[in-house]
């Protein structure tokens, strides 16, 4: 297995993260009572109980490098996530930068997905 970086993030709630990731494509690889891993192709979330978690004052971020940001920022407003600036949770949608194009997620939990694509030429 090659060497490889996974992110580790808060749930205040095991079912409400499966909940909310579900729609987006990523099923459940391991649950159990202090650990869950969600994944979808190539990325894996694993996620630890945090009982006293408040998703207004989180300050858990990661970052998803997409091959296809547009698509995955449609299917979080087409399952219902608000397409908002403010607000938990929330996605904004993609805008072009100089080095690509960026958008934001953020869960029921208040992490923030930075959601990338970079162009190479």
């Amino acid at each position: 297995m090659p060497d490889r970086a996974v992110p580790t993030l808060p749930s205040l709630d095991f079912d409400a993260t499966v909940e909310f990731f579900k729609p987006l494509g990523f099923e459940v690889r391991l649950r159990l009572p202090e650990w869950m891993i969600l994944a979808t192709g190539g990325i894996e979330l694993e996620f630890f109980p945090y009982p006293g978690l408040n998703p207004a004052t989180s300050n858990a971020m990661c970052t998803l490098r997409l091959a296809d940001i547009d698509a995955f920022c449609e299917r979080a407003a087409a399952a219902g996530v608000p397409v908002a600036r403010v607000g938990i949770p929330r996605v904004v949608m993609p805008s072009d930068v100089p080095w690509g194009r960026v958008a934001w997620l953020i869960d029921v939990d208040g992490t923030q997905f930075n959601l990338v694509r970079e162009v190479r030429e």
